[in-house]
């Protein structure tokens, strides 16, 4: 006889002499084949193995716990284990809720020994064929990532190869960092090398809308759910199942928001806004905060249970004065990419520019230095940006707004368009939040308000342009 197959096999069945029966035939064929008399055994049995299995064939009806739950806990543990349901009681509408719910393939009683081994042979044939796609993609997608990441710097270049460890797992990632970091950009890469990665990344800035928007984004609505919601909306819970959702800024939830977002990561339960019916989502969640959540947590303005459960991976992101090593090097490919996507011909640093870029603090940091270029792009006039195309008129290092020294340029500048470029400057810097950018202004709110007003300026985040109730009695959150 020839040795068994290396595989790891779980059977779970209420009757013992059919479990026996099935885990002793299935043993001749492959290396480890363990059993479960329970639903609650199974689940523990996956949560607590030393590995996980790479298919289970579990009874659909069990005591207590049922085989769907079972299949949710092994997938929970492995997204790759297959799971086969079996039951004495097909139909169509079983098989298709078990299939919904994941399940490889499904087996009706009495059963085939004979169908089980073939089913089993096919589930991990689909499992080995998946794991070589998942290896090969995980190999471009980490190759691309090496070519576009600039990660020369040791503290980068960790946070970035715990991120390759986190994307294959579905445990839910917190990235920490100032503003401007990249924390969006850590998120793309865990989701592109998840196996998730052909389902949807969905994106939530939890900071750009107030609390009542906020909850519709995420959790959708029913029609009539309040003034304004004159059809059913789908939140963004429902459209990231089956792939990742980042929600950014996760210290800006709400106390209320929190409470409903923490039985989403427990149950993977919510309702819509005005809705009844209980609603079940696959997201895989990775949220960002630039705040210091602990101290969030002594104030009492961010609950210590969500935390907890949000807090299972965590990459930080060092901001961009911790790492010279990568600060030439970025210039450099962002001046390219700048130029490229604004359709400018390529330029090139001179050498008081360097130096300004190697001596300023950059508290926006990657974003922040990504609008200094573009700036430099649009304002120079020369094949090579200079110190002072950097600084929209600073010479020498950066210093306070008094320290500022104008130099016009020859042909002088259109004081209209300056005023424009400063507040469009001072909006990204404050993520589009208008008190923000006023403080980086030195302008009342009221005031930046009438200047944003006057000339155009519009973004997706603010009530009059989001097409929420609201009206549009104010520009931003």
């Amino acid at each position: 006889m020839s040795a068994p197959t290396e595989a790891r096999l779980l059977v779970v069945e209420d009757n013992d002499t059919l479990r026996r029966g099935v885990q002793r035939a299935l043993r001749e064929t492959w290396s480890v084949v363990d059993d479960a008399a329970t639903g609650d055994e199974a689940v523990g049995r996956i949560a607590t193995a030393p590995y996980s299995y790479d298919v289970v064939l579990t009874d659909l009806r069990l005591p207590g716990t049922d085989g769907v739950a079972v299949l949710r806990a092994a997938l929970e543990r492995d997204p790759r284990t297959r799971v086969l349901l079996m039951t004495a009681y097909g139909s169509i509408e079983t098989a298709v809720t078990a299939m919904r719910a994941g399940a490889f393939d499904f087996v009706q009683k009495p059963l085939d020994l004979e169908q089980i081994e073939l089913r089993i042979t096919h589930a991990l044939e689909h499992r080995h064929l998946l794991d070589e796609v998942n290896d090969l993609r995980a190999e471009r997608v980490a190759r691309d990532v090496r070519e576009d990441f600039v990660a020369e710097s040791p503290a980068l270049r960790a946070a970035v190869e715990l991120a390759e460890r986190a994307a294959p797992t579905r445990s839910t990632v917190l990235v920490t960092g100032e503003t401007g970091t990249g924390k969006e950009v850590i998120a793309s890469l865990i989701h592109r090398l998840s196996p998730r990665s052909e389902g949807p990344l969905v994106k939530v800035n939890c900071a750009a809308l107030p609390e009542t928007l906020l909850e519709s984004e995420l959790f959708g609505h029913e029609r009539g759910a309040f003034t304004g919601a004159d059809r059913q909306r789908r939140g963004r819970f429902e459209e990231a199942s089956g792939g990742s959702l980042f929600l950014d800024e996760i210290g800006d939830l709400s106390p209320p928001t929190q409470a409903k977002f923490l039985r989403v990561l427990q149950e993977q339960e919510f309702h819509r806004l005005g809705g009844t019916r209980v609603l079940r989502t696959d997201a895989r969640i990775v949220a960002a905060t630039n705040r210091d959540l602990s101290e969030s947590i002594r104030d009492g303005s961010f609950r210590e249970d969500l935390y907890f459960r949000l807090d299972v991976i965590r990459i930080h992101l060092p901001p961009l004065r911790e790492r010279p090593e990568d600060l030439i090097v970025l210039a450099h490919r962002l001046l390219e990419q700048v130029a490229r996507r604004l359709e400018r011909p390529a330029r090139s640093f001179a050498s008081d520019a360097l130096v300004w870029i190697r001596s300023h603090p950059w508290p926006g940091n990657v974003r922040e230095l990504q609008n200094t270029l573009e700036r430099a792009v649009l304002l120079c006039e020369g094949p090579r940006i200079r110190a002072v195309d950097l600084g929209v008129g600073r010479v020498g290092p950066p210093g306070p707004v008094g320290e500022w020294e104008v130099e016009l340029p020859p042909a002088g500048v259109d004081l209209r368009e300056v005023e424009r470029r400063l507040v469009m400057a001072a909006l990204r810097r404050g993520q589009w939040v208008q008190k923000d950018a006023a403080a980086l202004l030195s302008v009342s709110r009221r005031k930046l308000n009438y200047m944003i007003r006057k000339m155009g300026v519009t973004h997706p985040s603010w009530r009059r342009n989001s097409g929420a109730p609201g009206g549009d009695s104010d520009v931003a959150p």
